[in-house]
């Protein structure tokens, strides 16, 4: 346990207590818990960020049952311009209460990001449909596997946890992200999560309502960022508090943030595929005017002639457009990058820390 000076190796501890949390884990001898509170109490600093909107209801279970999973954590309720009690509630439970100005859960997120200053990043929403224990497994593990993104994937425990339409729209909307960016996560909708302050600080958060976890979701994936999903039960809102989703409107939010990032980050695919039926169509009308010139020698539909060159034309544009956009939009990504690689590893951050319980093994 101690190098050639009889001092204490952090790196070693942290490393050799990471694996005793992954193994504790896999086998289920200990609640994930109390493996945490036990052996990765000192690794860094955790916060838990939650963005509310009039969850007085709430909150407060919230706040103690994430106070119990991550003893260590500071709990930061981010209040959005709530109509009843809920920064009092907050306050008077023992959290970090901020208020975010601008209306939407999106701009709260960009703001707590700015805010906040930590290693490790817990973000759940505050009605207390989530289950806080599961905090500590996801911690445990973007610490054991230095990964940037945990997905607490939900898993329903009562048939009234989804609201009517939310299940199939997941399935629709995840199936859509996978058919434009290739791959993605169960649950890319999921609003607990675990980041690294890689991610955090590299994120540029450009939603300002529910769409956020799309976005989320695409930043990870456009980096090729290391990232995980874990189940998570996941509960039916306590009676007396209302969702704040509007089932149909913040679908077609979603799918239209989709459109717009499939439309910025893969440039050359959507304006190549514009520009190919573009040509389709131009050629189509173009065959029977050109087959017309051949036998007589005259171009009898010069309106239609007129259509499908301007047609062509259109189509060269878009490709030429695609072709110049995936260029600054490649730039655009090499700059995130750096941003990303900017901040130390979390290996790097916790490097000072000493691991709680493992000085006298």
């Amino acid at each position: 346990m101690k190098s050639a000076k009889g001092r204490i190796n952090p790196l070693r501890l942290r490393s050799e207590a990471e694996g005793s949390v992954i193994k504790s884990l896999a086998s289920g001898q200990a609640p994930a818990e109390e493996v945490l509170g036990e052996r990765l109490r000192h690794v860094g600093r955790v916060a838990v960020l939650v963005p509310c909107y009039n969850e007085e209801k709430t909150i407060t279970e919230v706040i103690t049952g994430f106070r119990s999973a991550l003893p260590e954590a500071i709990i930061y309720v981010y209040d959005n311009n709530s109509e009843d009690c809920t920064a009092d509630v907050a306050r008077a439970a023992g959290a970090v209460v901020r208020r975010g100005t601008l209306q939407g859960k999106g701009h709260v997120v960009r703001r707590m990001f700015a805010d906040v200053d930590a290693d490790v990043y817990v973000l759940v929403d505050g009605d207390a449909t989530y289950n806080p224990p599961s905090a500590g497994m996801m911690v445990a593990r973007l610490m054991a596997e230095n990964l940037d993104m945990v997905v607490g994937m939900r898993a329903e425990r009562g048939e009234e946890a989804y609201r009517r339409g939310h299940r199939m729209g997941n399935r629709l909307l995840n199936g859509v992200v996978a058919m434009v960016f290739g791959r993605t996560f169960v649950d890319m909708l999921s609003g607990f999560r675990v980041f690294s302050r890689r991610f955090v600080k590299s994120f540029p958060a450009l939603s300002g309502g529910f769409e956020i976890e799309t976005e989320l979701t695409v930043h990870a994936l456009e980096l090729d960022l290391p990232v995980a999903e874990v189940p998570t039960p996941y509960y039916a809102r306590p009676e007396g508090s209302r969702s704040k989703l509007k089932t149909w409107q913040d679908g077609f939010r979603i799918l239209r943030l989709i459109f717009k990032l499939y439309r910025s980050e893969r440039p050359l695919a959507f304006f190549g595929i514009l520009g190919t039926a573009l040509g389709v169509v131009s050629v189509s009308l173009a065959i029977p005017i050109f087959a017309t010139y051949v036998e007589q020698g005259i171009v009898p539909r010069l309106p239609t002639a007129v259509l499908s060159t301007g047609l062509m034309l259109l189509a060269s544009l878009c490709i030429a457009s695609g072709l110049m956009l995936d260029t600054v939009t490649r730039g655009r990504r090499e700059m995130k990058l750096l941003a990303y690689l900017a901040q130390h590893a979390l290996r790097d951050q916790c490097e000072n820390f000493t691991v709680k319980g493992l000085e006298e093994e």
